[in-house]
């Protein structure tokens, strides 16, 4: 039996508690590294496996566009602002799960783009995750939401979840479903019957 559907409150404050996380877990990560970490040198923590890198990222990744940070400024406050208007129609819980870790993750660096230098909107994103033997990319605790709230988005899409709840398939079903005896002929059809017995 498929879980019954939220109340759109409920969506809603999962959204907003669940970005409230990423996004504090996201800043005090970044709190931690301009502190305790130098600025450019490698920290190894199992080798090349994972390591501890400290820089500013003025780009997406891998510093692509460093020159155009403002257009990822704009970008991240705009899908900011879509998931905002979306969590007010949820009635999904898996959609709000998805959707307040990824609002948090793209607030955790869109803070960075606001507040951060170099200044007001084109400020550079802190960064400090490093894993050589996958990708050169450096990236931070709110990239990782965000990456895995656009592939989970992706597949909930896929799947055919909607927003209230339901499935595309159910729906499907209920569209194909036979009617009653007696109702699935017109009523001309059905007022003909008669007259043809009699004769």
């Amino acid at each position: 039996m498929a879980r019954p559907a939220l109340r759109r409150s409920a969506a809603g404050a999962i959204v907003a508690i669940l970005a409230a996380l990423v996004l504090a877990a996201d800043q005090f990560v970044k709190y931690l590294t301009i502190q305790h970490l130098p600025y450019g040198e490698p920290v190894p923590v199992m080798g090349r496996f994972f390591q501890l890198l400290y820089v500013r990222n003025p780009g997406a990744a891998f510093s692509i566009g460093s020159q155009f940070t403002w257009i990822f400024t704009i970008a991240l406050a705009l899908v900011a602002g879509v998931i905002v208007w979306k969590a007010f129609g949820l009635r999904s819980r898996l959609w709000a799960v998805v959707l307040g870790c990824l609002l948090g993750g793209v607030l955790g660096n869109l803070g960075d783009r606001l507040f951060r230098d170099p200044g007001f909107g084109v400020g550079h994103v802190v960064d400090m995750i490093s894993m050589p033997w996958m990708m050169p990319a450096i990236f931070n605790v709110a990239d990782v939401f965000i990456v895995t709230g656009m592939i989970s988005v992706a597949l909930l899409i896929v799947f055919g979840l909607r927003f209230d709840g339901s499935r595309e398939k159910d729906g499907e079903d209920s569209a194909d479903a036979p009617t009653p005896s007696g109702e699935d002929q017109p009523a001309s059809d059905a007022a003909e019957a008669p007259r043809t017995a009699e004769a």
